[in-house]
């Protein structure tokens, strides 16, 4: 059994990624009614948005603990690209042509450019394919990043509950009105807005880990810009999804600070709920027309249900949060990471050996029931594997070299800044280790072609 303070983050992040990639892997096609069940409650953008709400409980904590910029943007830096690119690489080399759908062909359209958005991983606020096709949700997380190291050297960072209800207003009333604009569209280059971008994130981050507290501060507020304007100027899915991400994630935030006695429960109460209804009734607004094809759901009930079951899952597991849960759930949050990035390079390799033209080509799905267990305990099987090795053999070695990498990094610059400059960092009574990053903005990729808008 897992330790109870941080076993219900793990036991969500679990449940998060395995949503996922049942998903993805078209489970709706094996339970009686599934596509009428998907019309009315989507389980990817339900596993997505359970991540942001983690995400945004667990990571400004591990900035906060100990107000170092360094600690935070290395360990980020350490704990998401490794897994990443070994990833996009084994897709590239396991699959062979015309059973690769986890990599989008646009890509090599203009690999340069595409290189040098997902590299960035902004590339959803930039008009430009995701690399890998659950990469889209990795954008919101990396703004999210900018946005908690901005407020943080302003001293703002406490103001969680008045930042989510920011953006979910913003969501509500402006969801109709902002439509999804691109500032490439406006007379900048998508070449140039590339390049504008990764000289800004550079020069952010350089600054932000130079151990200097006011180079830091310049650094962060660099970033948090950066965040805003592709938030309001280049957002690919539809504008209130976009904001209803950061409310969610900034929502995350208020019920970690009222767990710790850093706000008043009802004014937490008041926050969260707002931003909740503001989630359910946005997508009921919203979520028609186009907007469908940005949020790759099929009704308006799809997203707001599926929003709806996010917060009720966090709900009962803050209710559960001081009993332990299984090992076996906790260790698929602890893989969950890894689990998100390669359930699809799974399910184009089931489609290669075994065939699944139901999934990618709209054929009807077999219907023996014997088949459908066997089939789908085998995706579970070969995922959680693929998961547990790139967990082991990537994941930990890599965040070993980033603690090596952060050691060396402060002997060369004095030493860890507190980027608020005067006063201590938080104290550690209840900070979280460093979560692993969650997909999910939406973080789903397209699904099967046809005539339904690509899931989550």
């Amino acid at each position: 059994m897992a330790p109870a303070r941080l076993g219900w983050l793990d036991a969500l992040r679990g449940l998060a990624a395995l949503a996922v990639a049942l998903h993805h892997f078209g489970l709706r096609f094996f339970v009686p009614h599934g596509e009428a069940l998907t019309h009315r409650f989507d389980l990817g953008l339900f596993g997505v948005m359970l991540f942001f709400l983690v995400s945004g409980y667990i990571v400004p904590a591990s900035l906060e603990r100990r107000g170092d910029m360094q600690a935070f943007w290395v360990g980020r830096v350490f704990r998401i690209y490794p897994a990443l690119i070994v990833g996009f690489v084994a897709a590239l080399v396991i699959l062979p042509p015309g059973h690769n759908q986890m990599i989008d062909p646009a890509v090599f359209d203009h690999p340069l450019l595409s290189l040098g958005a997902n590299g960035l991983l902004l590339q959803d606020l930039l008009g430009v394919p995701n690399a890998i096709s659950i990469m889209w949700s990795l954008t919101y997380e990396m703004v999210f990043y900018y946005f908690v190291s901005a407020l943080f050297v302003l001293r703002k960072h406490r103001q969680s509950g008045p930042i989510a209800v920011g953006f979910a207003t913003c969501a509500v009333l402006l969801g109709g009105v902002l439509t999804p604009a691109s500032l490439a569209r406006q007379g900048l280059s998508t070449q140039n807005l590339i390049l504008a971008a990764g000289l800004v994130v550079a020069m952010g981050l350089f600054c932000a880990v130079s151990g200097n507290p006011q180079l830091t501060r310049t650094g962060a507020l660099l970033l948090g810009a950066l965040g805003f304007v592709l938030t309001f100027g280049s957002s690919r899915s539809a504008m209130f999804e976009t904001l209803m991400i950061f409310a969610t994630m900034f929502a995350g935030t208020v019920v970690y600070r009222a767990e710790h006695g850093q706000i008043d429960r009802l004014q937490a109460y008041a926050y969260c709920g707002f931003v909740f209804l503001a989630g359910v009734f946005g997508g009921r607004m919203y979520n028609h027309g186009d907007a469908l094809w940005r949020t790759w759901t099929t009704s308006w009930m799809a997203w707001s249900f599926a929003y709806a079951g996010a917060w009720i899952v966090l709900v009962l597991g803050m209710a559960l949060r001081k009993r332990r849960f299984p090992k076996a759930l906790t260790w698929l949050g602890t893989v969950s990471y890894s689990v998100y990035l390669l359930h699809w390079l799974v399910i184009d390799g089931m489609d290669w050996l075994y065939g699944m033209p139901w999934l990618f080509q709209g054929a009807p799905a077999p219907k023996s029931t014997k088949f459908e267990i066997v089939f789908t305990l085998t995706f579970l099987a070969a995922t959680l594997v693929a998961g547990y090795l790139m967990y082991r053999l990537v994941e930990v070695p890599f965040q070993k070299l980033g603690r090596r990498f952060l050691a060396w990094l402060k002997r060369r610059t004095g030493g860890p800044a507190d980027a608020r400059g005067a006063g201590a960092p938080l104290p550690a009574q209840a900070a979280p280790a460093i979560a692993a990053p969650v997909a999910p903005a939406v973080p789903v990729a397209p699904a099967v072609p046809g005539p339904v808008p690509p899931g989550h």
